[in-house]
């Protein structure tokens, strides 16, 4: 089961603004005009006291709508699930996303209000999975509208320019389940773009040549090849999918050994 907080946040705003505005405009005049009754006369009359579901109402409300403002046009935290985009975002990186760089979207129906930036070549990308939209993924953008993009051999092509890698040298990978595979660790220049990628040779990589990304769409792979489920497995992702760029590590938690991983606390996403 997908577990949807943008929803539910946005049930809890509705339902306690809809009972802060009722009470506001129906009940309080009453209960305050019973309390001046009851309390007549008294030298030291007793706090007026809410009904409870009132006076969560009233105090969460503010909080909430806070809340889902932030996160639904400034920023949203995402935790990082899989180890497909290592070395760049570790299992357990928690990222801030920038809501609003391409473009502000309305939220739970995330219609476009306000165009901004395109995605550009190698930009890390927060969208909804195509195959099901209720789950977002995080991946870089390889291909633009109109690109021509090829795999052969574990390298990329772009538009016939093959994107250049340089051997750093051979480390362990570890996957979710704590497995250790060895692999190559390679500095990718993908446009000026600079970045490590992980290529395991031990795992088969299925070449294509000359796949051309539609107009609104994107082609997008992790930086971690050999395992990363990406546009080369499920296809592309549209504009109306885009949720927002991957800024920031602001946390990091290391679930095998139990611990925060201090280095990599504020760390630019790139």
């Amino acid at each position: 089961m997908n577990f949807n907080f943008e929803l539910i946040l946005f049930y809890a705003v509705l339902i306690s603004g809809i009972i802060a505005l009722f009470d506001q405009l129906f009940l309080m005049k009453k209960r305050k005009q019973v309390y001046a009754k009851e309390t007549k006369g008294m030298s030291n009359p007793p706090e007026l006291k809410l009904p409870i579901l009132i006076d969560y109402a009233r105090s969460f409300f503010p909080v909430l709508l806070l809340v889902f403002l932030l996160r639904s046009f400034l920023y949203e935290p995402f935790r990082i699930p899989t180890g497909s985009l290592e070395p760049t975002l570790a299992v357990g990186d928690f990222i801030l996303v920038n809501k609003f760089h391409y473009g502000v979207r309305l939220p739970v129906l995330h219609t476009v209000v306000y165009p901004n930036n395109n995605p550009k070549h190698g930009d890390i990308l927060v969208f909804r999975w195509p195959p099901n939209p209720s789950v977002n993924f995080i991946k870089r953008v390889i291909g633009v509208p109109g690109d021509k993009i090829s795999y052969i051999d574990k390298t990329l092509y772009v538009n016939g320019q093959k994107i250049n890698q340089s051997d750093i040298g051979i480390t362990n990978n570890r996957d979710e389940e704590g497995r250790l595979w060895e692999v190559k660790e390679k500095m990718e220049d993908f446009f000026g773009v600079k970045h490590a990628i992980y290529i395991n040779d031990a795992r088969y990589g299925e070449d294509f040549k000359d796949v051309v990304v539609p107009e609104d769409m994107y082609f997008v792979m992790g930086d971690n090849r050999d395992s990363s489920a990406d546009s080369r497995f499920w296809g592309f992702v549209p504009y109306e999918n885009i949720v927002g760029k991957a800024n920031y590590v602001w946390m990091s938690w290391d679930s095998f050994d139990h611990k925060i991983r201090w280095s990599r606390l504020g760390k630019s996403v790139n």
